[in-house]
């Protein structure tokens, strides 16, 4: 059943997500949106590790160290998948949170 707490609550989040300046940050962020410029540096930052993770297995790739390209491959992929992992267990709390109970 839709309450009015919940429209409210959706209502809020379309108007945090159309005000992104860079939606495609979103990918390296912890939190499902980007709401303050903390936000914004975080996933900045998290974006330019991705980076040189990338860069740094195609120089080992070059220098045919293998494992270690495969290893830092390894953690190049894990790095999005553990935030989005995060993103979805904040999704999770919210929700939980905004059920109340029927006694209340």
């Amino acid at each position: 059943m839709i309450t009015r707490s919940k429209l409210v609550e959706q209502l809020r989040d379309y108007q945090i997500r159309s005000q992104h300046k860079c939606p495609a940050l979103t990918v390296f962020s912890p939190k499902p949106s980007l709401s303050s410029w903390i936000d914004v540096a975080v996933a900045i930052f998290l974006a330019l590790l991705f980076s040189v993770l990338l860069l740094s297995s195609y120089v080992t790739l070059y220098l045919r160290h293998y494992w270690i390209s495969l290893v830092i491959i390894c953690l190049a992929i894990f790095l999005p998948v553990s935030l989005r992992i995060s993103r979805q267990n904040l999704a999770k709390k919210k929700e939980r949170r905004l059920m109340l109970p029927l006694s209340m």
